[in-house]
């Protein structure tokens, strides 16, 4: 009883789990630290690992669930995803355990079905519900010995605030997993250490929920008290000038040094060292960190208007990303291809100069430059470029966060919105193959090209998210709303019946992959569903329906218990529309 944790200390986690030893090659073990006389042995054999239940006066608890993220194993098949844990900020996304081999759905795999039902659990209502609630303990898995396994640095208790349902790809094929946002305790009342005590009190079937509360570090206890609301006090919060290094306060043994948190991206292969920006932030990349750099690039005037070339060069990136392709291309493809943009796109009066975006993007701590001789990269020119030929393009770690479909679906959006937003859209849109992002509904697979049709004017089914591939789907969730509209009650009537139309709020189509599900539909009139498509409208956090162009009101999303709207869809679509606010 009474052993602890500490923030940033590395523990053993060995084969041999004979808790009386207490050092095991060099390091405290961990099995020793969590011994306990009411909890089983615990595990940290995969990456979420759960406590047993026990039954207590106030109902069953679970003591704690254990979750380590594997860095060595990020961007493989097995692990295809890559944790950040961003500790300074008292931040971590946390991928589930869904992989592209599972057949089963997303949410059953063991560990998402644990972290789903703490996130109900987290989200509770009252207090009394919340003092039930397991606590996440979280660790990271770190070398030492120049061994990859069985040493473990613990860093925190974490409570779930958020989570998505998102699409990730292995082995070029796309698969569904959850991602869970993790908000990490402040311990420092504590002086950053966990007593297992609170654990093994969890873990006592003779403790009420209060009783057992009493032992919990103070940030918990008023996390209980005030629910999410208390989480701008009681997140963890540092001072580190670099956020993705932790200091271990008690590691013992020889190799005390710890390696970056956020697990490093694998090698590009680039052959030419990368030439960092001017304006370099040491800042880690999140995905709000990418909106916020997306919406604040530093653009010159032209004739007092914004020059549209270094948003244009992103966006034309970000297509490369989207699209499957490399993140680094050579000068003379940028000067081609972004040329291109900028003599269609730019303003009228600009000058069409490629090798401005390709060099003063590295101010933005979004992109990178590498393959220039040093001597030559005090003021280049494009004869030096097109002399030595380097590579430039999106950051590793922005092509990675852009890689998942719903940030690069916000960053689209939020470059349009910002800065492209009287260009015509279509046709940018289609010279970059971001088509799909036009509309709600997406680009069906099915679609054939009607050029070189004979006769009357060529014809084509206009194919939108009105096709719901499971017809019996959309019987039901039209009949569940009595064919009534859910934005403005409409009830449309025809000769012999009425009528109404099911709309997938993430489009089926080429870039979302939406599913045919019931969460992903809605019930709509003709009028909404095309402005529902045409982005024109979409559907804030409080169920609210308004306008794409000035947020105006135009209702209330009409709901029925019998169908439950997935929000991950909802904010999905809301990114598609600019609107998704972070």
């Amino acid at each position: 009883m009474g052993r602890q944790l500490h923030v940033g200390e590395v523990l053993r986690s060995a084969q041999n789990r004979d808790p009386a030893i207490t050092v095991i090659d060099g390091y405290p073990n961990i099995h020793h630290v969590t011994a306990s006389d009411y909890l089983a042995q615990i595990q940290l054999s995969k990456g979420i690992n759960p406590i047993a239940k026990v039954k207590t006066p106030s109902g069953p608890r679970r003591p704690a669930t254990l979750i380590r993220s594997s860095p060595w194993k990020a961007g493989s098949a097995e692990t295809p995803w890559h944790d950040v844990f961003d500790l300074d900020n008292g931040h971590i996304s946390y991928f589930g355990d869904h992989r592209v081999d599972h057949t089963v759905p997303v949410g059953s795999t063991q560990g998402n079905a644990l972290l789903l039902e703490a996130f109900a659990e987290h989200g509770a209502p009252t207090a009394e519900r919340r003092a039930q609630a397991v606590p996440l303990l979280v660790f990271a898995a770190v070398s030492r010995n120049k061994t990859p396994k069985g040493y473990v640095e613990f860093c925190g208790v974490g409570v779930i605030e958020g989570l998505e349902q998102i699409e990730q790809k292995a082995n070029g094929r796309l698969f569904p997993n959850y991602r869970y946002d993790l908000a990490v305790l402040d311990l420092s009342p504590e002086d950053d250490q966990l007593d297992w005590a609170w654990i093994e009190a969890r873990g006592n079937p003779r403790l009420r929920a209060d009783e057992a509360l009493a032992r919990a570090p103070r940030a918990w206890r008023e996390w209980v008290e005030h629910g999410h609301a208390a989480l701008p006090r009681a997140r963890r919060q540092t001072n580190h000038a670099a956020p993705s290094v932790t200091t271990p306060r008690h590691a013992s043994g020889g190799d005390r040094q710890l390696p970056s948190l956020f697990p490093a991206p694998r090698s590009s292969h680039d052959t030419a060292p990368a030439l960092p920006g001017p304006a370099e932030s040491s800042q880690q990349m999140t995905a709000g960190v990418l909106m916020d750099r997306l919406e604040s690039l530093k653009v010159h005037q032209n004739n007092g208007r914004p020059s549209r070339h270094k948003p244009l060069a992103i966006l034309w990136a970000v297509s490369r990303i989207t699209n499957g392709q490399p993140r680094l291309a050579p000068w003379r493809q940028f000067r081609d291809e972004v040329g291109g943009l900028l003599a269609e796109f730019g303003l009228p009066a600009s000058s069409t100069t490629p090798e401005y975006p390709f060099w003063h993007l590295r101010t933005s701590g979004l992109w990178e430059l590498n393959g220039l001789p040093p001597e030559h990269s005090a003021k280049p020119h494009a004869a030096t470029f097109d002399r030595f030929n380097p590579q430039a393009g999106l950051t590793e770690q922005a092509a990675n966060l852009l890689s998942d479909p719903f940030v690069g679906t916000q960053a689209i959006a939020t470059l349009r919105e910002t800065y492209l937003a009287d260009v015509d859209q279509h046709d940018l849109m289609e010279r970059l193959g971001l088509a799909g992002y036009e509309s709600a509904s997406g680009v069906p697979d099915d679609i054939e090209d009607p050029e070189g049709e004979s006769g009357p004017a060529a014809r084509r089914t206009a194919t939108l998210s009105r096709i719901v591939r499971d017809n019996e789907l959309a019987v039901r969730v039209k009949q569940l709303h009595d064919d009534r509209c859910q934005v403005c009650d409409l009830q449309l009537p025809t000769r012999f019946g009425t009528y109404s139309e099911a709309a997938h709020i993430r489009g089926l189509g080429r870039p979302h992959h939406g599913p045919d599900k019931l969460s992903n539909l809605l019930v709509l009139c003709p009028n909404h569903h095309v402005q529902f498509d045409a982005l024109a409208i979409y559907i804030d956090t409080n169920s609210t329906v308004r306008t794409t162009t000035d947020d105006n009101l135009i209702g209330e999303l009409r709901q029925h218990p019998a169908h439950h709207i997935n929000e991950a869809h909802l904010r999905y679509h809301r990114a598609l529309c600019g609107r998704d606010h972070r």
